[in-house]
């Protein structure tokens, strides 16, 4: 039976993500101890709230060396502020040193008439490789659950698995290797 760690460092939308895991047949592991996340068959990492408050939570509990270890040597599924800590730096909370494991920071929306910060609610969701087995059985275009003030911008456009539109143009999804991370929050986000 495959192990998930679902990491727990104080950030993440934990028991969702975990009832969504357990739904398809996972067994989870919902831990800030990183013996166990690196002995884990595959990480799930969340994230819901500031950047600030995610670091200090991941270093806190250990958990910061071993995703950055983990990234490329076995199965990562981000979320959310999980996604945004994959960058180097962020614009939130003045400016936050995130984990690095990707170029590229994480930028605030900016105001446009009409639009609301935070992006809250459901949209599109546009694939760039509709081939790529994280959207297998997901139509191109398939709406799903955003909340948030602030996105990623990868130095690499080659990584961006997806775009969503809010005002401007965003990457929602990115993916390298056995890496995939997403903005928006597939526990949340229904069928899809």
């Amino acid at each position: 039976m495959t192990r998930i760690a679902l990491l727990d460092y104080g950030m993440g939308n934990l028991h969702s993500a975990a009832k969504a895991l357990e739904h398809v047949g996972a067994t989870v592991d919902v831990t800030n101890d990183p013996k166990l996340v690196a002995q884990a068959d595959k990480i799930v990492f969340p994230g819901v709230g500031a950047m600030r408050d995610c670091m200090q939570g991941m270093h806190e509990a250990g958990i910061d060396e071993v995703v950055r270890h983990a990234a490329f040597n076995k199965p990562v599924l981000a979320i959310c502020v999980g996604m945004q800590a994959l960058m180097q730096r962020s614009e939130e909370n003045g400016g936050v040193d995130a984990l690095g494991i990707f170029e590229g920071s994480v930028k605030r929306f900016p105001d446009v008439d009409g639009l609301k910060v935070p992006h809250m609610g459901w949209n599109q969701v546009h694939q760039a490789d509709p081939s790529h087995p994280m959207w297998k059985d997901i139509e191109q275009d398939a709406r799903f659950y955003f909340v948030h003030s602030f996105y990623v911008e990868p130095k690499n456009s080659g990584i961006v698995a997806a775009t969503c539109d809010y005002g401007l143009e965003f990457c929602t999804a990115i993916h390298q290797e056995n890496l995939f991370a997403t903005q928006f929050h597939p526990e949340k986000s229904h069928t899809a």
